[in-house]
């Protein structure tokens, strides 16, 4: 059963259903869903489906293409030589299917343009010289790749330019999405063990699909990830190298956001993680947002070349902190740190990218969905010996002249609000006013992941938002 994904089934459907042919682009990051989606929409009534092979030669993907025409009805298939002449056999496939519409399934396309292969020129080719020219065919292309369907594809310069009719970047699963899911296969999580599952493993379905009913959560992420022959135990390096040909350069920027909370700006990656400064740092910057792995924003009151830089994969957190300090190899360390100080300490921070992920969720809480509004992280750098800087993870800056500034809480019992608390946050807020100047409205708003202790203090907050309003469509 397809859970969710309402919006890219129709977008596929309307895409069959157009008078003309039609070329599909569907991508995201390894594990999302994007072969599932396009098979359980379209009913794997394909008039021709092939998978590019993993770290191959060109050698070996024009062999396993020629298996994939066999299987769609070319018996007599044999190896071709280039892809101009694999992609012209197709045309054979094409012209002997009586379906009303042909729907072409290449999945893993960027496994297929291996070095110097010519066959991004080859499939421009086949759309532009004879496919569109039609008016029954979809080509649908899929890879997790997403920096090479991006470029290659979907901004190329060349003959595909504007080719692509239909673009779908396939987001992982929100909280509501996940809670759907985990209740469509009986897993019997409350929302308390589902939140703590999407700490860990994001909204990714496939990590999702592997949680065993009968064994608690903590028992599952063990089995997972510390077993040694867990199913996701090596998932780190697999994760990065599917997404990028190189993947050193973008693992040591992530590892290097990784060691701070709010994130860096471009000049702190370059001198605290030792990164080359040159272009190839912009890009591996943007596929990383591309991808999902880290956000960039600006810091409230800066300038764009200001922007801050943050990691905000649950999955990669989780690997860092826990995964890769397992140095004993215990198989059961997630359950012997589950109440540990270290582990609530990950806590705050997981629940806080959480939030971040789940914004429109927050800006519908605090009914301003209609209203445009920003969302920027601030911090103040102490001028003097003595003075101590502040620090907001998530504020919006609304268009109704009102500033919201979030706290975000994780905590195991309702958040208790008590003096010193309430200090630290009044500090944030002086600071802010007197360094920012701002003549909006600023309102103090708190997100708790397990509700709150109504008392005094509690009533400074304008408004309390519960972690049941991030489980919201």
């Amino acid at each position: 059963m397809l859970i969710g994904r309402i919006k890219e089934q129709e977008r596929l459907h309307k895409a069959v259903a157009e008078e003309e042919s039609t070329f599909v682009a569907v991508y995201g990051r390894r594990r999302v869903g994007k072969t599932y989606l396009v098979r359980e929409t379209l009913g794997n009534c394909f008039t021709f489906y092939h998978t590019g092979l993993a770290k191959s030669t060109m050698k070996k993907q024009l062999a396993a293409w020629r298996l994939s025409l066999r299987e769609y009805g070319m018996k007599n298939a044999k190896t071709p030589k280039t892809w101009l002449e694999a992609l012209d056999m197709l045309k054979d496939i094409v012209r002997n299917s009586s379906a009303p519409k042909k729907i072409l399934f290449i999945d893993e396309l960027p496994w297929m343009d291996t070095q110097r292969s010519g066959f991004v020129s080859a499939l421009e080719h086949f759309w532009n010289g004879w496919a569109s020219a039609r008016n029954d065919i979809v080509l649908i292309v899929c890879g997790s790749a997403t920096s090479w369907i991006i470029s290659k594809i979907i901004k190329n310069h060349g003959g595909l330019h504007n080719r692509v009719n239909v673009k779908i970047h396939l987001q992982p699963f929100t909280l509501h999405e996940c809670e759907e899911y985990a209740s469509h296969r009986k897993l019997g999580m409350n929302r308390r063990q589902l939140m703590e599952c999407y700490m860990v493993m994001g909204g990714i379905p496939y990590y999702w699909s592997k949680l065993e009913r009968g064994y608690s959560l903590q028992q599952n992420i063990d089995n997972l990830f510390f077993a040694h022959d867990g199913e996701l135990h090596d998932e780190y390096g697999a994760l990065y190298a599917s997404l990028f040909k190189n993947p050193e350069p973008y693992i040591k920027v992530v590892h290097t956001l990784g060691t701070k909370k709010i994130g860096m700006t471009r000049e702190e990656l370059i001198n605290e993680g030792k990164i080359p400064d040159n272009g190839n740092l912009s890009r591996v910057l943007d596929d990383l947002e591309t991808c999902g792995f880290i956000r960039k924003y600006n810091s409230f009151g800066l300038k764009a070349k200001n922007a801050m830089f943050q990691l905000i994969d649950s999955y990669t957190l989780f690997y860092y902190r826990f995964i890769e300090g397992n140095i004993q190899g215990d198989e059961h360390f997630w359950s012997s740190q589950a109440s540990s100080p270290f582990y609530y300490n990950w806590c705050g921070l997981a629940f806080e990218r959480v939030c971040l992920l789940h914004l429109l969720q927050i800006k519908a809480a605090l009914g301003i969905s209609g209203i445009v509004s920003n969302a920027y992280s601030w911090r103040s750098i102490p001028k003097q010996k003595n003075e101590t800087g502040a620090q907001i993870d998530l504020l919006i800056d609304r268009n109704d002249q009102v500033i919201d500034l979030c706290e975000m809480k994780y905590t195991k019992d309702p958040f208790e609000m008590n003096s010193e608390e309430d200090e630290k946050v009044q500090h944030r807020l002086s600071r802010f006013l007197s360094d920012t100047k701002t003549d909006k409205a600023v309102h103090l708003v708190l997100v708790s992941a397990n509700g709150v202790k109504r008392n005094a203090y509690s009533d400074e907050f304008q408004s309390i938002i519960t972690a049941e309003a991030l489980f919201h469509e």
